[in-house]
């Protein structure tokens, strides 16, 4: 497949390109800054732009089978991010006619199972407040998904942990796994990957977790 990624400089971001390339696809990774990225490969188009222009991205969209995203606040300060470079993606899909998307969000921006223990649901309501603008931020940019015309599909790990990829993970479509408070980065790129050609995933939020 042809697939391009956003945040390719990220934790998330170069774990998809890098098992993309593995797996054999052509990828396109869109950055601000080529220096800060590391990975190399024979199908690896580097592509660098504004990313809060649409019209610049367009380029870096046409004519692929699926885009994925790893854009995100990666400190407080930078809530808001989501949202508002997930809408220039958007825009720049829907004007290319490419529908697919994949992103990655966070567990507490979508429905926590009914009979969570209260220790987790305690340790959610911590982590909510104190990261209260960056779940924020990706609400907003699940409402801008559901308000395109693209085949989205969102994923929504827990706290991120820095492991190698193991593919040992729960999924939960519409929902989230019980007590599942860690994922690797890597396993997060390996969700968002297979979801790609998962047509239950489509128009979906999907918890991830160990």
């Amino acid at each position: 497949m042809k697939l391009t990624v956003f945040g390719a400089t990220g934790g998330v971001g170069q774990e998809i390109v890098r098992q993309a390339l593995a797996a054999g696809h052509e990828v396109t990774a869109v950055v601000r800054d080529p220096a800060r990225f590391t990975v190399t490969g024979d199908r690896l188009e580097v592509f660098r732009a504004d990313l809060r222009d649409p019209e610049a991205l367009r380029p870096a969209v046409a004519g692929r089978d699926a885009v994925l995203s790893g854009l995100g606040a990666r400190r407080k300060a930078d809530a808001g991010v989501a949202a508002r470079l997930t809408r220039a993606v958007l825009a720049a899909m829907e004007a290319e006619g490419t529908r697919r998307l994949v992103v990655v969000s966070a567990g507490p921006v979508g429905p926590q199972p009914a009979d969570s223990p209260l220790s987790d649901r305690i340790a959610m309501k911590i982590v909510g407040s104190v990261l209260k603008d960056v779940y924020v931020d990706l609400a907003a940019m699940e409402a801008e998904l559901a308000a395109s015309a693209t085949d989205w599909t969102s994923v929504r790990p827990p706290r991120l942990q820095d492991k190698p990829v193991t593919g040992a993970y729960r999924t939960v479509i519409g929902g989230f796994p019980r007590s599942g408070r860690f994922l690797g980065r890597a396993d997060v790129a390996h969700a968002m990957l297979a979801a790609v050609d998962d047509a239950a995933t489509v128009k979906q939020g999907v918890g991830v977790a160990y």
